[in-house]
């Protein structure tokens, strides 16, 4: 088969670029780096802010007996009688307190569920649970009423961020099911109005605890 000169040419150059390697034009696209930079501001005060404009309920405690002293506050307040809670993580938490005699074993009837979480992300103001947690898969779809108890420590930037703080504490192997809970459930689908708690919590709390080398 005779080929003409020009398209030995093509070919000759063809051959050419595939020995050798072409550096990528925008290598920064190419998900190396994230496109959301982190903000100036504490990250305490990011994840409060974004998650606040979710309707969501931020407090933030300086240690573990405030986070007690709120919690009851809010609780009295709104004569919350059953609360749900399994979490073996809560258990030093609430020793010797009222709470334990408010607990509570059927999440479908209980005024409040009480969760730990995996993490929180700051940029989207979202709690990151999984079903390592013994109640972390149910609670954010079927409790009225959603309380995430979280340390400081616990704060990232963004969802890849909280990703690989899971892999890391699961030592690589993630829990079946990671779940993102980002505010209370509402939807606009009925004449676009906003409904909130109509396929989940109608309400969802946040305690933000400091974390001291002693918990």
């Amino acid at each position: 088969m005779h080929i003409s000169a020009a398209k030995e040419n093509i070919l000759k150059k063809i051959r050419k670029a595939l020995t050798q390697t072409t550096p990528l034009p925008f290598p920064a696209s190419e998900g190396t780096t994230s496109v959301f930079k982190p903000g100036r501001q504490e990250l305490e005060i990011e994840f409060g802010e974004q998650f606040s404009k979710l309707l969501g309920k931020f407090v933030y405690c300086e240690d573990v007996q405030e986070l007690e002293n709120q919690l009851s506050t809010i609780i009295s307040h709104n004569k919350w009688d059953k609360l749900f809670f399994r979490e073996d993580e809560l258990k030093p938490v609430f020793t010797g307190s009222f709470l334990q005699k408010k607990s509570y074993g059927d999440l479908a009837t209980a005024d409040a569920a009480i969760t730990t979480c995996e993490a929180l992300v700051a940029r989207t103001g979202s709690i990151i649970l999984s079903s390592a947690q013994r109640s972390g898969r149910t609670t954010s779809v079927y409790a009225e009423v959603h309380i995430c108890i979280a340390f400081t420590d616990q704060l990232v930037y963004d969802v890849k961020d909280g990703l690989q703080l899971i892999r890391e504490r699961y030592a690589g192997r993630m829990p079946s099911l990671v779940t993102f809970a980002t505010g209370p459930s509402r939807t606009a689908d009925i004449e676009k109005t906003l409904v909130v708690g109509v396929h989940g919590p109608r309400e969802v709390y946040v305690f933000l605890v400091e974390r001291n080398q002693d918990q």
